[in-house]
């Protein structure tokens, strides 16, 4: 499946940071197995482990809404390189997403696909949790 859409609304969810200490704008869209998208913008707090990152606020809000199954996040950066998403947001998405699709977008609209395993190779999940 092509991913302009979910690019698009990615680039667009980065007007809509709250950055002003970094300045760094992201944005991103998660896209459900419904073909529901889902937005997000990194928010961030003078106390800076309160920040959240745009990965999180998007999924966080699809899981608000009832979601529970997931394709696709496209992150889209200030940078010139393809910015993957930091580790927080790496658990958060394995722990909810699985092995999705990460399109990853530059400064420049140029974008690669990656799966979250790639990024992520040796996760920590419930798998390694006591279950009585």
């Amino acid at each position: 499946m092509p991913y302009t859409q979910l690019i698009h609304r990615a680039i667009q969810a980065q007007s809509r940071a709250i950055v002003p200490y970094s300045d760094f704008r992201v944005g991103a869209a998660l896209l459900t197995d419904s073909d529901q998208i889902y937005t997000g913008c990194n928010i961030e707090s003078s106390s800076y482990g309160l920040t959240l990152c745009a990965e999180r606020v998007a999924l966080f809000k699809a899981l608000s809404e009832g979601e529970q199954s997931f394709k696709a996040i496209a992150i889209a950066t200030p940078s010139d390189l393809y910015c993957p998403p930091c580790g927080a947001c790496r658990q958060v998405l394995w722990d909810f997403a699985g092995d999705i699709d990460v399109i990853l977008v530059a400064r420049t609209g140029k974008n690669t696909i990656v799966k979250l395993s790639d990024l992520f190779p040796h996760p920590f999940d419930d798998g390694f949790l006591i279950h009585d």
